[in-house]
C-alpha cells in the first residue's frame, strides 16, 4: 500500500473540494465522496494479502472460520457505515448520519450474534461436564 499516494489523493480531493464549494456546492459534496471511495478500494485491495494470512493462520491452527469471516464482516460494515456517515456529514444532513451511525452498530451486534450463540453453547457444555 502506497501511504503516499493515499494521503496525496486525501489533501488533493481537501483541496478541489474547499476551491469548488466557493462556484458549486454540489461539486464540494461528490468530491470527498468519489475520493473517499477510491481511498476505500485502495486499502481494499491493499490488505487483502494481510486478510488471507490471517485466514491461514486461523485454519493452521484449527479455528472455526466463522470466527474471522464473522470480524472480517463486521470490520467492512464499520468502514462502510463511516464512509457513509461522513459523507452525510460532509453534505450537512447530520439527522441522516446519526440514524446510519445507529444502523451500522445495529448491523454488527445482528453479525455478532451467531458468535454469542456458539459462546453460550461452549459456556453451557464446560458447566454440565
Amino acid at each position: 500500500m502506497n501511504i503516499i499516494a493515499i494521503v496525496g489523493l486525501g489533501l488533493v480531493a481537501a483541496v478541489l473540494s474547499i476551491i469548488l464549494r466557493q462556484y458549486k456546492q454540489e461539486f464540494g459534496f461528490y468530491i470527498p465522496l468519489i475520493a473517499g471511495a477510491i481511498i476505500l478500494t485502495a486499502i481494499i485491495i491493499a490488505i487483502r494479502p494481510a486478510l488471507e494470512t490471517v485466514q491461514n493462520l486461523m485454519q493452521a491452527a484449527g479455528m472455526n472460520n466463522i470466527y474471522g469471516q464473522t470480524l472480517l464482516k463486521g470490520l467492512a460494515v464499520c468502514y462502510l457505515t463511516q464512509l457513509a456517515v461522513d459523507a452525510c456529514k460532509d453534505a450537512g444532513e447530520t439527522a441522516i448520519a446519526g440514524k446510519l451511525e445507529l444502523s451500522g452498530k445495529i448491523a454488527v451486534v445482528v453479525l455478532s450474534l451467531p458468535l454469542f450463540n456458539s459462546l453460550t453453547e461452549l459456556i453451557t457444555r464446560l458447566i454440565s461436564n
